[in-house]
């Protein structure tokens, strides 16, 4: 791994981190971008970057790039190196300034059986086999959730505590690769992630930093995002890979994957589209309903106050009508939980709301906390990390913190949570 080394600016603002501290924690310092270059074995052939993702309940997206033309094609089995099925998809590539990218395979297979280890190969590749697990087709089920992560040292190791914590599926609330602009440096996170990404489905959304755009060069938004992290979106009903949603464990969990930076007042398609979306759930089949956002709507931290204020006031009557239990962002780099919460004050009957944008980025933590703390405000820390929300049955669920404490994970927060539709309080009380 290569490391991209930094100017006078940034490593007196890593000493002033690395002297920020609590009574219990010290707050770590910067770490460099990383700059995963391609295997020394490779050739133009060989499969690169390689994440998969869920489409609808039982098949599952294949993305990868090669260098040089190679077959859209995926063998699969449940055996290694024993493929009793294959499907074909297609390719695409895409140009920005001067770069252009390699050649973007997209694969649908499936149908798949839940709880299963599939192997399998990309183009017809002997030499490089992977594997994923599909989800359970029931609860419990455990996610993974981490945004903001970049892809710097912080990344890694974070990275590695969500290899090993056993996730069904990862939730990404926006700012994967921290690219902005420099298109080489979606190749470099494509690889860091490739061997999490290849073996978990990761459901992702759109932050600020996918936006990249450069008038009157490039003028058209989330272009690399688009090309690269093709979601579900389509079998949603959404018209945009900017906002979608899923469904897991059977129907029991569904998954709002909204998006903080394209049109969300009334009047526009996002908001039409989940209204609709909303409307098709039954509660009784699906107890749990989850919602990703990017810029956080309650947020105690000095960083980014107020980004995500007119989003909430267009969206969150909506979530907090169709029982919303938990709403998660990024944006901020710092960790905060709420408690349940509408309209600015406690609500046992709104969502519960996290602030999880700490997954390793390289503008490092914000560290400074509005003081008083919001009484709405449960827990907050400037930290790295990640966490994880497994979801044990149809009316409970168990919420973790885990502190990136010097690469090692140390679970610093926790809650169970029941979910809305549970609660006799709740089940008819209407919009205030």
């Amino acid at each position: 791994m290569e490391c991209t080394h930094y100017g006078p600016h940034v490593v007196l603002l890593a000493l002033l981190l690395s002297f920020s501290f609590s009574l219990s924690y010290h707050r770590p310092p910067l770490r460099a971008t990383l700059s995963i270059p391609a295997p020394q074995d490779t050739d133009g052939l060989t499969p690169q970057q390689v994440h998969v993702s869920l489409v609808g309940d039982n098949k599952m997206r294949i993305t990868w790039i090669t260098e040089n033309e190679a077959p859209s094609i995926v063998d699969y089995g449940t055996s290694s190196r024993t493929y009793t099925s294959s499907a074909t998809g297609s390719v695409t590539s895409y140009s920005f300034l001067l770069y252009t990218s390699g050649h973007i395979h997209d694969v649908i297979i499936g149908p798949l059986s839940p709880s299963t280890v599939y192997y399998y190969r990309c183009s017809s590749n002997s030499a490089y086999e992977f594997s994923f697990k599909t989800p359970p087709s029931k609860l419990p089920l455990k996610f993974a959730i981490v945004g903001d992560l970049g892809q710097t040292g912080w990344t890694n190791s974070t990275l590695q505590h969500l290899g090993g914590s056993d996730y069904d599926v990862l939730l990404l609330p926006g700012d994967l690769s921290y690219a902005d602009l420099d298109q080489p440096l979606w190749d470099s996170y494509g690889r860091l992630v490739e061997p999490f990404a290849s073996s978990r489905p990761w459901m992702v959304t759109e932050g600020n930093h996918e936006i990249e755009k450069l008038p009157p060069m490039e003028s058209s938004p989330f272009k690399s995002y688009n090309a690269r992290w093709r979601m579900p979106y389509d079998i949603s009903a959404s018209d945009s890979n900017l906002y979608y949603s899923f469904d897991v464990a059977g129907g029991a969990v569904h998954v709002l994957m909204l998006g903080s930076y394209t049109d969300f007042d009334s009047s526009s398609a996002q908001f039409k589209w989940l209204m609709a979306d909303l409307d098709k759930i039954d509660r009784k089949q699906t107890p749990w309903l989850l919602a990703l956002i990017h810029a956080p709507w309650y947020n105690s931290n000095e960083a980014h106050q107020r980004d995500g204020e007119d989003m909430r006031k267009s969206m969150e009557s909506l979530l907090y009508q169709y029982k919303v239990d938990v709403v998660f962002a990024g944006h901020v780099h710092a960790y905060e939980r709420f408690t349940r919460v509408y309209d600015n004050s406690k609500d046992g009957c709104g969502p519960m709301h996290v602030t999880i944008g700490d997954g390793g980025n390289r503008e490092g933590l914000a560290n400074k906390f509005l003081d008083p703390q919001p009484e709405i405000s449960v827990f907050r820390e400037a930290s790295f990390g990640h966490g994880e929300f497994l979801v044990v049955n149809e009316t409970h669920a168990h919420w973790t913190w885990h502190r990136n404490d010097d690469d090692e994970q140390v679970m610093a927060d926790q809650v169970w949570v029941t979910n809305l539709i549970s609660k006799t309080t709740c089940k008819n009380k209407s919009i205030k």
